[in-house]
């Protein structure tokens, strides 16, 4: 009896062994075809084609796609920006790629202050802030080097205000101050736009007197300022670029007072032989 039951219990026990090492060959056997090993391929490069492209290359090489957004101006809409994994990166058929395409439209961003920064400083911000440098200018002004005023389509724009990332935004530099000595121009009977485009051509800082009541600013005329053109000795006044100039502006301004005004620069007249 003890000789049968030794006899029962090394046929389990083989028994339990050859599965076991079946079972280990299996397992080896079909490791290679649940981690697909000899199925790695190399990730195409689909940066700066089409979404459609990059999609059509990838499934067709079964790879599974992922698309998400983010702008670039340079760049052209639904063009790739970005790809992971990486360029040429060996990985398992069927493995997800993440794209980053551009969007059509641009979204929006907060007009950063750049008023009273360097040059170069408000180029960099403007970078960040995916904001282009447009046309710059030049003014004289103490504050040689700093931005002075920053426009979008010709028209200043307020820090905060929202705008189109890419945008153009202009800049206006202050030149510094010179020894140069212009005529002081005579903007007298000038109505207000036209006076201070004049003046602020000349490279000189209007100062603004309003007078009596104003119905229409754009119609309001200069009928005096301070440095008059002519002085006593009937000859140009002189100042520096840069400088200020007082203009004062009413709505109506008759001829007699205008006329008067400007006179009143000149010199008596020389008295009669």
């Amino acid at each position: 009896m003890n000789t049968e039951i030794k006899k029962t219990f090394w046929f389990n026990l083989l028994l339990v062994f050859a599965v076991a090492v079946v079972l280990y060959i299996l397992f080896f056997i079909s490791l290679g075809f649940i981690t697909r090993h000899g199925k790695e391929v190399k990730v195409p490069n689909v940066t700066k084609r089409t979404l459609a492209e990059a999609q059509k290359t990838l499934e067709d090489m079964d790879f599974e796609v992922v698309v998400d957004s983010a702008y670039e101006p340079k760049q052209k809409p639904f063009v790739v920006l970005s790809q992971i994994p990486d360029i040429n990166s060996v990985v398992k058929k069927g493995r997800t790629v993440f794209l980053t395409i551009n969007k059509k439209d641009p979204p929006s961003t907060p007009m950063p202050n750049l008023v009273g920064l360097s040059f170069r400083s408000a180029e960099m911000i403007l970078k960040n802030n995916k904001l282009a440098l447009g046309d710059t200018s030049y003014k004289p002004d103490i504050a040689k080097g700093a931005i002075l005023e920053q426009l979008y389509k010709g028209i200043t724009i307020r820090p905060g205000q929202l705008v189109p990332q890419g945008s153009r935004i202009s800049l206006v530099i202050g030149d510094g101050l010179t020894n140069v000595a212009i005529s002081v121009p005579d903007v007298l009977g000038y109505v207000y736009p036209e006076a201070m485009e004049y003046l602020s051509g000349s490279g000189l800082q209007p100062i603004l007197v309003w007078e009596g009541t104003i119905t229409d600013s754009a119609m309001a005329m200069v009928y005096k300022q301070e440095p008059r053109p002519i002085n006593e000795l009937d000859a140009p006044n002189r100042i520096k670029e840069g400088d200020m100039v007082t203009i004062f502006l009413k709505q109506q301004v008759s001829p007699e007072e205008l006329e008067a005004n400007r006179r009143s620069a000149m010199p008596p007249p020389a008295p009669a032989p």
